[in-house]
């Protein structure tokens, strides 16, 4: 049988290559009728649903060069279901948005639908439709469903003076990879220990603690958010959503494990992992903060606390150096 996955989609109709990758995607436990009709059918038993959106464009998101169409369908997935984690609620459904290229290989859109099931299907998430259309540049935009499952959805705009500030995921590991790429320095003989092709691996498939984010809403959080665009200027939407302040503990006490594990990496590339942790983004784990005498959920771990005061972030004085970049911003750094 003749393999047509180097042939540019423009060799073939809409149909054709919708029905190359549509086979490649899975259907959610919450899928009535899929993808196939001119909108899918999905269950809402709460009565209710969240809903999110995000888009990823070649060269500003992400690069082909970087990674492969696997690597690009799992991260787009990845940063939509967290968004309805950090609601409290659980995701059900996606449907998916593509612009094309005439000359994208027909194999790079089968293998990120191949990236989508990787992260949609264990979790019982349907890739339930969406759209395709040709244009200059490479585009995946997701939309993402999820179900509250009767629980109130956590706001950014909760927490209140006295709550403990906590984290669970990762932190830092992406914006390590991301400096490890802007470098080139993946393979180099200094890695040894597999620190730098850990940390791409962490950019290109972030894995977000999707499970954290109900639980944290069950432990009675009090606000909650992801951490896309890094933990500075998050926390500072946070706390600014909440008409707060929010003192970060010394990462030397809330963070040193990560500390210790970044530190080898960052010295051979001429940084210091405390500005990987608090300015980098796109690990995708979860902030949320919590009632001082609530139990911390399970992978959560206090990194600050919330006081009444002027609403913002303030660091400890011994990690105010690394904090002169906030973070990413789509338009301005």
């Amino acid at each position: 049988m003749t393999d047509t996955s180097a042939l540019p989609v423009s060799a073939l109709s809409e149909g054709e290559l919708l029905a190359r990758f549509t086979p490649l995607l899975p259907r959610g436990r919450a899928t009535l009728v899929p993808t196939g009709d001119d909108a899918a059918v999905v269950a809402a038993p709460d009565g209710r649903f969240v809903v999110s959106t995000d888009v990823l464009v070649e060269d500003h998101h992400f690069r082909r060069g970087w990674g492969t169409a696997r690597d690009v369908g799992a991260r787009a997935a990845a940063q939509n279901l967290v968004d309805i984690a950090a609601m409290g609620a659980v995701p059900t459904s996606t449907v998916v948005g593509l612009v094309l290229p005439p000359a994208t290989p027909v194999g790079w859109v089968e293998d990120l639908a191949r990236g989508l099931a990787d992260v949609c299907g264990p979790l019982g998430v349907g890739v339930d439709g969406g759209d395709l259309s040709a244009g200059e540049r490479l585009v995946v935009a997701v939309t993402v469903h999820g179900d509250l499952e009767g629980r109130d959805p956590v706001l950014r705009s909760g927490a209140r003076p006295g709550d403990v500030l906590a984290h669970a995921g990762a932190i830092g590991r992406a914006a390590a990879g991301l400096a490890v790429l802007a470098v080139g320095t993946e393979h180099d003989d200094g890695d040894d220990d597999g620190a730098a092709a850990a940390a791409v691996g962490a950019f290109l498939r972030p894995a977000p603690p999707y499970a954290a984010g109900p639980a944290a809403a069950d432990a009675g959080a009090s606000a909650m958010m992801d951490v896309s665009d890094g933990l500075l200027r998050d926390t500072g939407r946070l706390a600014r959503a909440s008409g707060a302040e929010i003192v970060l503990d010394p990462l030397a006490d809330s963070l040193a494990g990560d500390l210790a594990a970044l530190a080898p990496l960052a010295a051979r590339l001429g940084t210091e992992p405390a500005a990987w942790l608090l300015t980098g983004g796109e690990d995708h784990g979860l902030l949320a903060t919590f009632p001082p005498s609530a139990l911390l959920p399970a992978g959560f771990r206090r990194i600050g606390t919330v006081r009444a005061g002027v609403p913002g972030v303030l660091t400890a004085p011994q990690d105010a150096p690394h904090a002169a970049a906030v973070g990413w911003d789509h338009f301005r750094r």
